[in-house]
């Protein structure tokens, strides 16, 4: 019985109420496009991304911090289960990163705007040139402990299991040398499965795995089927 409260609680509190601290964190963030890299407002990014799990009453758990060296650029790549996902590493990842994010989110309106600004980069997936160009961008941003966030599946899993990772993903790690951190999220796809129309409560989970570097691999892919595993390790560590 207690579902159907949660879901109107969804409609006519918590979906306003986070639409409106979305509204002010894209301002926020378009005010302050001119440092795009501030704490301050990755600190309000931060923010938006919990109060998501607050106002949904979602319990979170973080695993592996320690696995991250202040100072360091990394690669993180995660598995994809759901839109919470986004939250969920928005909210918990402790550095300041850049994600790799599908063309069609540009159209979201402030949203679109602001995370342009603050230095995501889109990726047209249907037009290679555009696509190895949006990789040479992303590449210009790693430095001074920036990072990017790539889901190397390429769309969000229906069942859950982890899906083959694409080759284009690893480029920005294989090309610049950098150390890849495996994501493990669990339980996202339980609050809200993809073509789901509200959200379920469950717990979710992020593991942060150990610094992986892929030049011990003798192979391009022989390397990304490591960090696969080690993604899927993580979902039971």
């Amino acid at each position: 019985m207690m579902k159907y409260p949660y879901i109107c609680y969804q409609y006519l509190i918590a979906w306003p109420l986070f639409t409106l601290i979305t509204l002010f964190t894209a301002i926020m963030t378009i005010i302050w496009m001119a440092w795009p890299n501030s704490c301050f407002i990755h600190a309000i990014q931060a923010f938006w991304s919990r109060s998501f799990f607050y106002l949904m009453f979602l319990p979170v758990e973080v695993t592996g911090m320690e696995n991250i060296k202040k100072g360091q650029s990394y690669v993180f790549v995660s598995n994809h289960q759901s839109f919470c996902d986004v939250f969920l590493i928005y909210g918990w990842l402790p550095v300041i990163f850049k994600f790799l994010m599908k063309q069609e989110l540009r159209k979201i309106p402030f949203v679109g705007t602001a995370c342009e600004v603050c230095g995501h980069v889109y990726i047209d997936r249907r037009n290679l040139r555009a696509a190895v160009k949006s990789l040479r961008k992303v590449e210009q941003t790693l430095k001074d402990g920036v990072c990017t966030v790539i889901f190397p599946e390429g769309t969000r899993s229906v069942t859950g299991e982890v899906q083959p990772f694409k080759r284009g993903a690893f480029q920005v790690a294989l090309h610049l040398h950098l150390p890849v951190i495996p994501l493990s999220l669990t339980g996202c796809s339980d609050c809200m499965p993809k073509g789901a129309k509200s959200i379920s409560r469950h717990k979710v989970r992020m593991h942060i795995g150990k610094p992986m570097d892929l030049s011990v691999y003798e192979d391009e892919q022989e390397a990304i089927n490591a960090v696969r595993q080690a993604v899927v390790e993580g979902l039971t560590a």
